[in-house]
């Protein structure tokens, strides 16, 4: 009796997830998103800032925020962390050289490559050009305030390496990427554990063992790094010659994690014994649910064998938000495994909530059936209007019995339909015309379909 209980609510379980991810959409997505953005941007406004705004927590709050703000259709959320910068009077925070404390840098970089505004990044570059200047050659064991000079715990590859990339990508100097590089594969050889793939969160849990005997490896503190390591990959030039290694390493820790997802659809705080800690949580999920789904939209993870793997995070993460927008099992700030409920809350989760959906939202577009998607960019500090325009044997290629009066345009996100024209030679279609009105520095994608 008792195993027919079981059975019965492990395919209630199944049942709920996979309606769950057949209900999935782009514009549920968008619309998700949207939601916890809003709520995240009130709560601070009603209720303070817990943290400072220079503050790891909110840095990574930022590095969400503006990719939400790429999506949004609407300069509103730029220049809500315009504002945040103004505040910080573009610095970054009170230790120098600490990567939690430049993380804030990231936010800057990316404004300044949309409004080209000298004062984001003016403290900025020159911090990068200390950074540059340093020695680094110190042990990364976790004793004399290391952390303050060195990336010597796994979280500051997220913190730091991409801040570093980004200011090359909005300076066009790539001597803070290659020196970005040189520390990454110092901080690499000294935390990696090459028999499970994974990153110690520092030098203290070489030794210390779960309560079942396993490592200690930390699911938020694996989820930093591969973040960090598609953001750093992002801007890497494609010619770079340790591009292969940050490749590899990043396949290989996707692999890695892939076997540790639970049936949950999360990756719980203790990576190796989920048990102690057997309560999804979000802010990790978050972040590997963002690294995997970036690599497949950039050709580096097939979409067959990790389609089901983000499919299942997404609806973990997406079930986690309550009704008026809040996100909830974020695991507490700290810097190993811990408990986490459903109330549990903190901004640098948003911020991992806002990476995840923003690529959650462009995959599941390209990956539709018999729909052509098209995506337009303003890189402009000012919203414009754009002309696009489509080969008809591009859409004829894409969409089976492709027909001049069955073919609409509509917006990826909302499902508006876009007025367009298809222009013929004769009696033969050549061109599918139609006009994108775009934000300030803002993506919008487009459905291309039948009737």
């Amino acid at each position: 009796m008792r195993n027919t209980i079981f059975l019965l609510l492990f395919v209630l379980f199944s049942f709920e997830k996979i309606n769950a991810q057949q209900q999935a959409s782009a514009s549920t997505i968008f619309s998700q998103m949207k939601k916890v953005a809003d709520w995240q941007w009130k709560s601070l406004e009603t209720e303070g800032w817990k943290n400072p705004k220079k503050d790891w927590t909110s840095g990574v709050l930022y590095t969400g925020m503006m990719a939400w703000s790429k999506l949004a259709d609407s300069d509103i959320y730029y220049k809500k962390l315009i504002g945040v910068g103004e505040n910080n009077k573009w610095k970054t925070g009170k230790y120098r050289f600490f990567a939690d404390d430049y993380c804030v840098g990231q936010t800057y970089a990316q404004l300044y490559s949309i409004y080209k505004k000298p004062e984001f990044i003016e403290d900025l570059k020159n911090l990068g050009d200390s950074l540059v200047k340093l020695p680094h050659t110190e042990s990364l064991e976790w004793k004399n305030n290391i952390h303050t000079r060195e990336w010597a715990w796994c979280d500051a590859l997220f913190m730091g390496p991409p801040t570093l990339g980004y200011l090359s990508e909005a300076t066009g100097d790539l001597k803070y990427i290659n020196k970005a590089s040189e520390l990454w594969w110092k901080s690499t050889a000294y935390l990696f554990d090459g028999e499970e793939h994974l990153f110690y969160r520092d030098s203290r849990y070489f030794n210390k063992k779960e309560k079942n005997g396993a490592k200690v490896f930390w699911s938020r503190g694996n989820g930093w790094v591969i973040a960090g390591l598609a953001r750093v990959l992002s801007v890497l030039p494609q010619n770079h010659p340790d591009r292969k290694r940050f490749v590899d390493l990043f396949v290989k820790m996707s692999g890695r994690l892939a076997q540790l997802q639970q049936p949950d659809g999360t990756w719980h705080a203790s990576l190796l014994d989920p048990e102690s800690y057997p309560s999804k949580e979000t802010s990790g999920t978050g972040l590997i649910c963002y690294a995997m789904a970036w690599g497949i939209n950039n050709g580096l993870l097939p979409y067959e064998k990790y389609k089901c793997v983000i499919s299942n995070a997404w609806t973990a993460l997406s079930s986690s938000v309550h009704p008026d927008g809040k996100l909830g099992f974020v695991q507490p700030q700290g810097a190993a495994p811990d408990k986490v409920g459903y109330d549990d809350t903190d901004v640098f989760g948003v911020g991992a909530f806002l990476l995840a959906g923003s690529e959650m939202f462009p995959l599941y577009l390209k990956h539709r059936n018999n729909v052509l998607i098209k995506e337009v960019y303003n890189g402009d500090s000012v919203a414009k209007a754009q002309i696009v325009e489509l080969k008809w044997l591009d859409i004829a290629k894409k969409i089976s019995k492709a027909k001049p009066n069955k073919i609409e345009v509509r917006d990826g996100a909302t499902g508006i339909l876009i007025p367009s024209i298809v222009v013929c030679k004769g009696k033969k279609p050549q061109l599918l015309r139609y006009k994108a009105e775009l934000s300030a520095g803002t993506n919008r994608f487009f459905e291309i379909s039948t009737k």
